[in-house]
Order: structure tokens, then sequence, then C-alpha cells
């Protein structure tokens, strides 16, 4: 009809499912926070992320665009409705008891910037005097003084973004640091004392990986102490280097002139790939790991407490940031967009809403009190 309303754009599109109530879950006190910033970009990567490059802490350009990310970011938690109660309204929430920082390389943001979203966190829901605040980091991003500054400010499991103690192996995917900078990141997170756990990740299939090769990078990250290891299996996704370079299923390189110069090495094949699965689950097995989910293995009382919400159909937890996904309505899961203005312009739209269901609040008070 001609006199309908017209649809809404995108970004209110998307902020007015914020608030459609939906069945509940439990009370939802889990927070993913999405920092996408990095030094480069790896060759596998489609995250959304924000290339800052090497000398990011001495641009004035990217310390200003962190600030006016946390400034957007910190909007969009004060603004974030609470959970839905079983009748649709609006219920009063507990506190946060788990925090992951996420990205991108979470540890690129100055300690005073995380500061303020930890700050906007806890005045939006409060943070358990108990949470598990995990924070995702790059070797080669930080030194003991900054990880002290993190510890300060409460968070307390690290997850070390390593992949590979092989330096051909980094360099063939793309990554910033070497296998010597993981290893003094090892040692400066050993030596943070407030930390509760610490975790490392290791990605199998990547180029030029071979088993033994993958199996000594399992053996150091054991013989470090580390209390959690997630094992990854490398996914070749549309749109990144890889995805232009290497078939799917591993089977060529599709750019020609680097295949004729064996510019690129080979990715493994997928019988090599399972028995990178199989050494895993026994290496880490036999030195006393746990495997839980599908790609992590914990000591003892070590699991990520916050992963685990995601494995559980009953709880829920709260996105904030580019591309962050949240899942506070049952059977429905909620996603940031992946680009910064339409991330800006979806919490500017949910603003508008807040204040928009504030005045019904307001309204309906005053028809409450026309009543008495």
């Amino acid at each position: 009809p001609r006199d309908a309303a017209p649809p809404d754009p995108p970004s209110t599109a998307r902020a007015r499912r914020v608030w459609t109530p939906r069945a509940p879950l439990e009370p939802v006190a889990s927070a993913y926070v999405h920092l996408p910033f990095c030094r480069r970009r790896c060759y596998y990567c489609d995250f959304a992320v924000s290339v800052v490059g090497d000398a990011h802490e001495t641009s004035d350009a990217v310390t200003r665009g962190m600030e006016t990310y946390v400034e957007t970011l910190s909007r969009e938690i004060a603004n974030t409705p609470s959970a839905p109660s079983s009748r649709g309204r609006r219920r009063h929430h507990p506190p946060l008891r788990t925090i992951f920082f996420g990205g991108g390389t979470p540890s690129l943001l100055p300690p005073a910037l995380l500061r303020r979203v930890l700050d906007a966190l806890r005045a939006r829901f409060g943070i358990d005097a108990d949470a598990e605040i995990s924070m995702e980091m790059d070797p080669g991003t930080f030194d003991a003084a900054k990880l002290r500054s993190y510890a300060e400010l409460g968070v307390n499991r690290v997850s070390l973004g390593v992949q590979s103690f092989d330096d051909a192996v980094l360099r063939a995917a793309g990554r910033a640091h070497t296998a010597a900078d993981a290893r003094v990141a090892i040692e400066t997170v050993r030596r943070e004392a407030r930390l509760r756990a610490w975790s490392l990740d290791l990605i199998s299939g990547l180029p030029g990986l071979s088993l033994e090769t993958w199996e000594d990078s399992l053996r150091e990250a054991v013989d470090a102490g580390v209390d959690h290891v997630s094992v990854y299996d490398l996914q070749v996704e549309e749109g990144t280097p890889f995805g232009r370079w290497y078939d799917r299923d591993g089977g060529g390189d599709r750019d020609a002139a680097a295949a004729a110069t064996a510019a690129r090495p080979p990715l493994p094949r997928e019988s090599a790939v399972i028995d990178m699965f199989r050494a895993a689950s026994s290496i880490l097995r036999d030195a006393g790991y746990e495997h839980y989910e599908i790609s992590s293995y914990a000591r003892p009382n070590a699991r990520c407490e916050h992963n685990q919400t995601y494995w559980n159909a009953d709880r829920g937890w709260y996105g904030f940031g580019l591309s962050a996904t949240s899942r506070t309505r049952r059977g429905a899961r909620d996603a940031r967009p992946r680009k910064t203005r339409e991330y800006e312009a979806f919490v500017d739209a949910m603003i508008s809403i807040d204040a928009a269901a504030s005045n019904d609040d307001d309204d309906d008070d005053d028809d409450d009190d026309d009543d008495d």
C-alpha cells in the first residue's frame, strides 16, 4: 500500500532484532568483545579486522582510530538491553561471570583503552568478583609491563596465538611474529602470577607443515607448562589469500606462477591432517590434558568457562563490537556489521530504539499513575 511505512535501513533492522523478545535462556552472564586491530592480516584470516601496521604505537592516526572505536563500543555496551524474561520483559541481569576479548589482536589495545571498555561493562552489567576475563594476545605485541597492566585491570586468562613454533610455517601463513617471539611471550606470561590460567593456540594443516614439525610444536607447548591448548584445523576461506592460492580440498595451488616457482609450500594432504589430529589427541592426552569440545585440551580445572557457554544450549552471551554475535534469545543469534561505518550506524540505531523504548516506558508509567 502507498501509505505503508518504508522498510528500516539495514542498520536499524539489525538493531531492532536485538530488542525483539523471544523465549528466554538462562540469565545471560557472559560477554564477547571484539577488538579488531591487527598488525597485518594473516593469509587464512576472514575475520573483521583493522590492519594498523607495525608502527601502531607511534601513529597518531592509529591511536585516534582505536579511541573512536572504543567510544563506539562503549556506547553500544551502555545501550544494550538486558536479555528478555519469560514474559518478554527485560529482566534484572546478573553480573558478568565471563568476558572474552577476541579479535583481531586485543593485545594491541593500550591498557588505558581496555580500562574504558571494562568500565563500560561494569557500569552496564556489573562484573562478578570472581569473573573469568580472557584476552587473546599475539607474540610480539606486549611485554611484561603491558601484561601487568592488563592483569591489574582484571584480565586473568590469556590465550596466546602462537599457531606454530616453526618459522617457515609462520611465514607461509603470513603471521607477524617469529618462533623466538612466541618463546619470549610464553616466558612473559608464565611469570605473571595474577593469571588464573593461560592457553596456547596451534593450527594444523598449514602450508608446509609436516607431521614431524606438528608434533614438535605440540611437545614444545606441553614442555612450556601451558594450562590449555586449542588445536584448530586450517579452514581455507573464500576472499582470503589462501582462498585465492589454494584449492579448498588442498589439491593444489591455483596461483600458477607461485606454484611454478615453489614460492608457496603446498597444503598438507587430507590424510596428513587427519594424522595431525590424532597426534594432538595422543600427545596431549598422554601429557594429562583432557579433550573437551572439539578443539580444546585442558589440564584439570583449566577449561575455558567462557567457551563452554557457546556449547550450552541453555546459555547465552552478549556480543559487542565489529562482527560480534550475541545470543540473548533462544533460537536467534544477532550479528553486528563487519564494516566500521555500518557498525557505527548500527550503534546509532540501537541508541535511537533505546530512547524510543524509554519514552514508551515513561508513557506506561504515566498511564499507571492516572489509573491510581
